[in-house]
C-alpha cells in the first residue's frame, strides 16, 4: 500500500509520508525540475526551534511601566491555551473599546502556505474585519514600486505587464531577450499558491536551441541560467535607468525607433524625447553619458541598441531593480524602451515585468476561478504602504505622501501578526526593533521562534502546512492539489482558523467568523466555486470527496492568444488600456500633477541617495541583498538544505576575489559587513561571478543580535537587513529600497559569537504582576 499523501508548497507539488519518526518527501512525478527547497521540509517535524506551547513575554505579563523596551531581550512564560486565548481576547476587547479599530494593525504576508483556506493573510483579515476592522497595508515588499507605477502607465498591475508574453511565445518567436536584472532560476523555483511544473529552464533552452540570444544585465553573472549561453553585461548596481536612457538615445539619433507605434499607441513621447536629447536640461542622455554612470562601454551600448532594433526583442525588468532608490523609474523606462522598439503586442516581443521572478509567470492563465475565502469588508480607511511599517509605529500622526495623496500615520496600540516575518522583509532592522517597542501589545501566530516571535508579547503556536488539510492551487498552474495532512501537530500547535475561532468565541463573534463550518467543511464549500465553473465549461468536475481521494485535478487553461497587449495592438480603440489616455503613458499628466521632486511626469535618471561622497569613501562596496536560493525568503531557515549552505553556521557572502585580496580576506573567513546603520557577520565565498566592487548577501538568515538589549546590535547570523535603508522608493509608491546598500567589509578576527537562533527556547516559570 502506498502510504504517500499528496501535498503542495510554494516551491512545488510533492507527496510525503511520516513513518518511524522520519518525514520522506517525493517531488511530483510530472515536474521536470523539482526545487531543492523541498529538502527543507523534513525539519518541520522535529526541529527544536518549533513553538510547542503558547507563551507570553514576562514584561508584558508583569505589566510594569516601560516594559515595551524589553521586547526582543525578555524572557517568556509558557501558558495553557485557555490562558493564552483569554489574554489575547481581553486585550483585543480593551483596544477596540478604548481606541477603536484604527488603533489595530493587522500584519501578514502572502507566503505562509500554498493552501487556499489555511492562508494566514486571509484568516487574519477575515478575523479582524469581524471584530470591526483594522489598519491594513497595501502592495508588497517584492514589487511595491511596480504596483503603483504600472497602473499609471499600462493599466492594472499584473495585466498587460504580466499576461501578454508566454514562455511558449518566447520559445517559438523571440530572437533576443534583454533582461534587466536577469532571470535567476532560483526565483522561478517558487510561486505563491504552488507550482506543479518548473518549466523555465526547458523553455529558455528551447528558445536558445532555435537561435534566440539573451543579454543579462546584472552585477551577478548567475542572474541568468548557466545552461543558456547568454551575454553577461556586469552593471554598476542601481544604474539600469541610465543604461536604458543611453540605449534609447542611440535608437533616436540613429533613427531606429518606431515613430508610427509611438504616435498610435502612446502619449507624451515628445516631452520625453526633449529630456532624452537634452533639450530641456542641456544634458543628452547619450551612450557616452550612460557609460560613465553604469560602467558599460559606450560601444557596447551602441551595439546592443542596434541588436534590439533589428530583432524580435523582449524587454524584461526584474523585481530587484525596483526594490531600490527611485524604483519606479526602471519599470517605467523599460516600458518606454519597449514602446520605442514598437514591438509591444507582437508574439514573443515587447515588454514583460518580472518574467522569471515567479515560477508561473509566463504560463497560460486558468479558465476557472480558484477557491477563495471571503475576508469581508474592512470599514477602516487607514492604510500604509507595506514597507512603511516602522515609520508608522515610530511617527504616529505624521503626514506622508503616497500616490497623489497626503495621508497620516495612525496611532497603533496593538499589532496582530499572522503569516510573515517582518524581521526578514523589513529594512534597517535595528530601527524596526525600536519601532516594535512602541505598541502596547503585539500578538503573533508563529510555528517557530523567529525574531518576530521573540519581539511579541503573546505568541500562539501555529501549525505548518504539513500539519493540516488544505487545497493547493495557483493562478497559471493547471494542477489543483489535495494537500493532505502528513504529520500530527507539533506540541500543542493549532491552525490559524482554530486559533481565531476560539478567540472569536470569547468575544462573541464565533458565528460570524466560522459561519458554523469546520475546516473540512470549509474546504468542501470553497471547492464548489471551482467545481461549478468546471461544470459550466463542460470540463471534468468531480465532487469534493472524489477530488480528495484522487489527490489532484487538472484545470483548464485559456489559449495563448497574446493577451491584452496583442488585443491593444490589434485595435487600440476597441481595447483601450485602463489609463487616463487609454494608451501607454510615456508622459503622465497625472503623475506630473502630483508635483513630486522624486518622480516626475516621465521616466528619468535620479542618482542614488546613498552615493554621497562620504558614503563612497567610508563604504565603497555595493551590497546586493537578493533572494536566497536555499529557502523561500526566511522560511525554514532551520531546514537541512538551508543550513547546508552556511559557513560556520552563518550566511555566505560572495565577494569578488579582487575586493577580497585588497582586504586580506580568504575563502571561508568569517567577515564583518558594516555601515552607518549596523553590522553583521557572514562567511566569505570568493567568486568572479560577482562584479568587482560588489558583494552579494542573500536575505533570509534569521536575525540574531549579539546583544539583544543593545540599540545597534550586530547580527551574528548574517541578515543583511541590518545594513539596508528604511526609506521609500519615492513619494509616489513608498516601496521597499532593500535591494542595494553601501557597505565595507573586513575579516573578523575577534572571539567569534555563537549562532544560537536555532537552539531550543528556554522559559521562566513565575512572574510578578506590576
Amino acid at each position: 500500500m502506498n502510504s504517500f499523501k499528496s501535498h503542495s508548497s510554494h516551491w512545488g507539488a510533492f507527496s510525503g509520508r511520516f513513518e518511524n519518526g522520519q518525514l520522506e518527501i517525493r517531488p511530483h512525478p510530472d515536474d521536470p525540475h523539482p526545487s531543492p527547497l523541498l529538502g527543507n521540509l523534513a525539519a518541520v517535524a522535529d526541529s527544536p526551534v518549533r513553538i510547542k506551547r503558547p507563551a507570553v513575554r514576562r514584561g508584558w505579563l508583569e505589566g510594569k511601566p516601560g516594559h515595551e523596551q524589553s521586547r526582543g531581550s525578555d524572557d517568556y512564560v509558557e501558558v495553557s491555551w485557555p490562558e493564552a486565548t483569554a489574554l489575547a481576547a481581553n486585550e483585543l476587547q480593551r483596544v477596540y473599546r478604548d481606541f477603536g479599530p484604527q488603533a489595530v494593525f493587522g500584519g501578514s504576508y502572502g507566503w505562509s502556505s500554498a493552501g487556499r483556506f489555511h492562508h494566514a493573510q486571509s484568516q487574519i483579515h477575515r478575523f479582524l474585519n469581524v471584530l470591526g476592522g483594522y489598519v491594513r497595508s497595501v502592495n508588497t515588499y517584492s514589487s511595491g514600486a511596480a504596483m503603483v507605477i504600472i497602473p499609471h502607465v499600462l493599466g492594472p498591475y499584473d495585466h498587460v505587464d504580466r499576461k501578454s508574453v508566454t514562455w511558449d511565445a518566447i520559445e517559438r518567436s523571440t530572437e533576443l531577450v534583454l533582461a534587466f536584472g536577469g532571470m535567476a532560476i532560483k526565483n522561478a523555483d517558487v510561486h505563491g499558491g504552488g507550482i506543479s511544473k518548473h518549466v523555465v529552464r526547458q523553455k529558455l533552452a528551447g528558445a536558445s536551441a532555435r537561435g534566440a540570444s539573451f543579454v543579462s544585465i546584472s552585477p551577478l553573472r548567475d542572474d541568468f541560467p548557466a545552461e543558456v549561453n547568454s551575454q553577461w553585461l556586469p552593471i554598476t548596481p542601481g544604474t539600469d535607468v541610465a543604461l536604458m536612457l543611453g540605449l534609447a538615445h542611440v535608437l533616436v539619433t540613429e533613427g531606429l525607433h518606431d515613430r508610427e507605434f509611438l504616435d498610435r499607441y502612446t502619449v507624451g513621447y515628445a516631452r520625453f524625447e526633449d529630456y532624452l536629447l537634452g533639450r530641456t536640461d542641456n544634458l543628452p542622455k547619450s551612450a557616452d553619458w550612460a557609460a560613465g554612470i553604469c560602467g558599460i562601454s559606450a560601444d557596447t551600448i551602441k551595439e546592443i541598441a542596434g541588436k534590439i532594433a533589428r530583432s524580435r526583442t523582449l524587454i524584461t525588468v526584474s523585481h530587484s531593480l525596483q526594490r531600490a532608490d527611485f524604483g519606479e523609474q526602471p519599470v517605467w523606462m523599460g516600458i518606454v524602451l519597449a514602446a520605442m522598439l514598437g514591438q509591444i503586442g507582437l508574439d514573443g516581443g515587447g515588454y514583460s515585468y518580472s518574467l522569471g521572478a515567479l515560477g508561473n509567470i509566463g504560463k497560460n492563465l486558468l479558465a476557472v476561478p480558484l477557491p477563495t475565502l471571503n475576508q469581508f469588508k474592512n470599514p477602516v480607511p487607514d492604510y500604509i504602504p507595506v514597507a512603511r511599517i516602522a515609520d508608522m509605529l515610530l511617527n504616529p500622526g505624521d503626514e506622508f505622501h503616497y500616490n497623489g495623496k497626503a495621508l497620516r500615520y495612525p496611532d497603533i496600540r496593538l499589532v496582530y501578526w499572522a503569516g510573515g516575518n517582518p524581521f526578514h522583509h523589513h529594512q534597517d532592522i535595528n530601527r524596526l526593533r525600536a519601532a516594535f517597542r512602541r505598541p502596547q501589545t503585539i500578538i503573533v501566530h508563529e510555528s517557530a521562534w523567529t525574531s518576530t516571535a521573540r519581539h511579541a508579547d503573546i505568541v500562539l503556536p501555529a501549525t505548518t502546512t504539513l500539519e493540516r488539510d488544505d487545497i493547493g492551487a495557483a493562478d497559471r498552474d493547471d494542477l489543483m492539489i489535495a494537500m493532505k495532512k502528513l504529520i500530527e501537530p507539533v506540541g500543542e500547535a493549532r491552525d490559524d482558523y482554530a486559533i481565531f475561532s476560539e478567540i472569536a468565541r470569547h468575544l462573541g463573534h464565533a458565528d460570524a467568523f466560522t459561519e458554523g463550518r469546520t475546516s473540512r467543511e470549509w474546504l468542501a464549500f470553497l471547492y464548489e466555486a471551482t467545481q461549478q465553473a468546471l461544470v459550466a465549461g463542460g470540463h471534468e468536475a468531480p465532487d469534493f470527496e472524489s477530488f480528495w481521494v484522487k489527490g489532484e485535478l487538472r484545470l483548464p487553461l485559456k489559449p495563448d492568444d497574446g493577451g491584452p497587449a496583442n488585443a491593444f495592438r490589434a485595435d487600440p480603440s476597441a481595447h483601450r488600456l485602463k489609463t487616463p489616455s487609454g494608451k501607454i503613458e510615456i508622459f503622465s499628466e497625472t503623475i506630473e500633477g502630483f508635483g513630486y521632486d522624486d518622480c516626475g511626469g516621465h521616466p528619468r535618471w535620479y542618482a542614488n541617495r546613498d552615493e554621497a561622497a562620504d558614503d563612497i569613501t567610508h563604504y565603497p562596496l555595493h551590497l546586493v541583498c537578493n533572494q536566497p536560493h536555499q529557502r523561500l525568503h526566511s522560511q525554514l531557515d532551520y531546514g537541512g538544505f538551508s543550513r547546508s549552505t552556511k559557513i560556520e553556521g552563518r550566511e555566505p557572502v560572495r565577494i569578488n576575489p579582487i575586493d577580497a585580496a585588497a582586504r586580506g580576506i580568504s575563502e571561508g573567513d568569517i567577515v564583518r559587513l558594516f555601515n552607518s546603520r549596523g553590522s553583521c557577520l557572514a562567511g566569505a565565498v570568493l567568486s568572479s561571478s560577482v562584479h568587482n566592487g560588489v558583494m552579494q548577501l542573500a536575505t533570509g538568515a534569521w536575525f540574531e543580535p549579539d546583544d539583544p538589549a543593545a540599540n545597534n546590535a550586530m547580527c551574528v547570523h548574517g541578515n543583511p537587513n541590518v545594513l539596508t535603508r528604511d526609506i521609500g522608493t519615492s513619494k509616489l509608491a513608498q516601496g521597499c529600497t532593500g535591494q542595494i546598500a553601501r557597505v565595507e567589509v573586513e575579516r573578523f578576527d575577534g572571539e567569534l559569537p555563537l549562532v544560537r537562533i536555532f537552539e531550543e527556547m528556554t522559559f521562566v516559570n513565575t512572574v510578578t504582576k506590576g
